[in-house]
């Protein structure tokens, strides 16, 4: 390992086979200033990534390459998606996917050791793949990314060039749910006992959701990412103190980055852990909170798609939802409006025209109630997704077309 500058990285970066296949850290952890450097030095590579924010480049020549689109790739005039889900996605690395370069953004190193602050994810095992084939490994490190631990620390014999920057982390401060995600978080935080483990998403209703477990003692977090509502948790003493909160990426406030930086109670673990539904077995009263563009009336769930296109992927919902329902004490559920405000559709549909994300969940739930669907039959999971579920202004036409699916 040597320290370069941005410019001796943007003349390294020139020696990269053709067209090369470069991993860059995903979500809030993009690496921008070696992306820049990548993209001045080499005129044609494919850029891979996991739900990577706005700003990728987007010139000819540049393919951008995920099993998992983020905001800033649905509309790259060369997005290649390919579909995985979330626990193989390393695996591709060695087989398929291989890696000529991994850009990193890593907290400085201590005790000889550079961390993947927010991001671990998939990252170790395009590293290992990267280095089995002579890639190169590139360490951008930033005293403004919080130093985690677990499988997040990386050797610094492993890391070829490290560039040091300062720049701010991107964050963003949690909303005040809305009244129908505050709805749907307290009906699932009903169902939640205390000791159960949980797995949430970001967004408002994960949010709702942690906001609602305050009062519960014993909780444990097994999920590949977490937000700003386990800081209410911790505050509220509702988290189990003699176990680590396991996740593989985080994002959120500027508060949750100075709680995360040195927290030796967080174990930021790579992705075949997290995700690994015979490890999410394990855990006590596994509870998975997932949610989904649309579900059907025979409980199958659309996470992926809008009119055909890709929107976002599989990503761990399949892992998670499997895991959980081999937990003793397991469950898992989709849980998101009936009605969707923008598109003014309903989100509870008689069969989906897109592919199947997942399916065979504990329970639906939205801010009008909860339609349990395990060891139930598909009539009565019917029934109860049309009058426990859906929006009241839906719920006839949902029975004319149960009728007809033989549902009825």
């Amino acid at each position: 390992m040597r320290t370069a500058t941005i410019d001796e990285l943007t003349r390294r970066l020139r020696t990269l086979p053709e067209n090369p296949r470069v991993v860059v850290s995903g979500n809030m952890a993009v690496p921008w200033e070696a992306v820049r450097a990548l993209d001045e030095a080499v005129p044609a590579y494919v850029l891979h990534a996991l739900n990577a924010p706005a700003g990728l480049p987007t010139r000819e020549g540049v393919t951008v390459e995920t099993c998992f689109v983020g905001p800033g790739m649905r509309r790259h005039p060369r997005l290649q998606y390919v579909p995985s889900r979330l626990s193989l996605v390393p695996l591709l690395y060695g087989r398929v996917l291989p890696p000529d370069a991994v850009l990193l953004h890593c907290a400085p190193p201590r005790h000889g050791h550079v961390s993947l602050g927010l991001e671990v994810n998939v990252l170790p095992a395009a590293l290992e793949a990267c280095r089995s084939r002579g890639g190169l490994v590139v360490a951008v490190v930033n005293p403004q990314m919080p130093y985690t631990f677990g499988d997040a620390e990386v050797p610094l014999e492993h890391v070829d060039l490290l560039v040091e920057v300062d720049a701010p982390m991107p964050s963003h401060a949690p909303a005040v749910p809305d009244d129908e995600s505050r709805l749907i978080g307290e009906r699932v935080a009903a169902r939640v006992a205390d000791g159960a483990t949980m797995q949430l998403g970001i967004g408002a209703v994960p949010d709702a959701t942690l906001a609602a477990l305050t009062a519960r003692r014993g909780i444990r977090m097994w999920t590949e990412m977490f937000s700003d509502g386990v800081l209410a948790l911790d505050e509220a003493g509702a988290l189990d103190a003699d176990h680590p909160l396991v996740t593989s990426f985080c994002f959120g406030s500027t508060e949750l980055y100075r709680w995360l930086d040195g927290n030796a109670r967080v174990r930021m673990m790579r992705t075949e852990k997290t995700n690994d539904p015979g490890l999410i077995a394990q855990q006590r009263r596994m509870t998975s909170v997932n949610t989904a563009l649309e579900v059907d009336l025979f409980g199958q769930a659309n996470a992926s798609r809008i009119n055909a296109r890709i929107h976002s992927g599989f990503g761990g919902q399949t892992d998670f939802i499997v895991g959980a329902l081999h937990s003793p004490g397991g469950q898992s559920f989709i849980a998101l409006r009936s009605w969707h405000p923008r598109a003014d559709v309903s989100t509870i549909v008689p069969l989906l025209d897109e592919p199947v994300t997942s399916f065979q969940q504990s329970a639906i739930v939205t801010e009008h109630g909860l339609a349990p669907l395990w060891g139930r039959s598909e009539r009565d999971q019917c029934r109860d997704i049309i009058e426990q579920c859906a929006h009241p202004r839906v719920r006839d036409d949902l029975w004319e077309e149960a009728h007809a699916l033989g549902l009825a």
